[in-house]
């Protein structure tokens, strides 16, 4: 194995994945560094998901490595990659997969508490959360009793409680109507832009190319220069109160 460049966080080289014989991924290499948005696009199919799942740890590549802070991902065991994405990296997706026994500031606060951190300051800090998310006022409430939109927001707040070093965002607006995907997305970059995390954000809709600072397209598992769109010149400044 060859390390990756050293101004990369997270770096990806050469990654083959199938699902049950279909290919997934044919070849892909990225690198994303630190404190970047990276936008990988494409129509659904196009292998972002897998991508996703393979640069944090969730599947293991066929073919392939994956590097976090110049330490093999791949290689790791199933154990200490899940405690490499409990530690160090938040995940949200289309869907917001909650704990429906759980108050939305419970599922918001579930990463800090499943780290020992104390239920009082958990609370605290997913509070903050779901405050910039505009979610707030539905802390006490459980997901049944919210909106999906609302629902999704907390999830965004789950993902970036714990402030974790790499965020994986993917097609997180997906499921909500126009002006809250504006919304959700505008404080997911701006939140990281602020606290220095690194995102690799996913999504079909072309308007995410616009939150990232440099795109990655992909289409039937291979980049796609055909299709790729233009990087920023430089990334929007974050909002005073991100």
């Amino acid at each position: 194995m060859v390390a990756p460049p050293d101004n990369d966080v997270l770096f990806a080289r050469a990654l083959r994945h199938s699902h049950q014989g279909s290919p997934a991924l044919l070849g892909v290499s990225v690198g994303v560094r630190e404190g970047e948005i990276l936008g990988v696009v494409g129509p659904r199919g196009s292998g972002k998901t897998t991508l996703l799942r393979c640069l944090s740890g969730q599947l293991v590549p066929d073919q392939g490595e994956v590097w976090f802070n110049s330490g093999p991902v791949h290689t790791l065991s199933a154990a200490a990659r899940d405690q490499l994405r409990r530690e160090r990296f938040g995940w949200v997706g289309s869907e917001p997969q909650l704990l429906p026994e759980l108050t939305a500031w419970e599922n918001a606060a579930l990463p800090l508490l499943m780290r020992g951190v104390r239920s009082r300051a958990a609370r605290a800090k997913a509070q903050e959360w779901l405050d910039r998310l505009d979610i707030g006022a539905a802390a006490r409430k459980h997901p049944g009793a919210l909106l999906q939109s609302e629902r999704q927001r907390i999830a965004v707040a789950r993902a970036l409680v714990s402030v974790p070093a790499v965020v994986f965002a993917d097609d997180p607006a997906a499921p909500l109507h126009r002006s809250d995907r504006a919304q959700v997305l505008r404080t997911l970059t701006s939140a990281a832009r602020s606290h220095g995390m690194t995102v690799v954000l996913a999504g079909t809709d072309p308007d995410t190319a616009g939150y990232a600072d440099r795109t990655l397209s992909l289409r039937d598992g291979r980049p796609d220069t055909a299709f790729a769109v233009p990087d920023r010149e430089t990334p929007d400044p974050a909002p005073a109160n991100a």
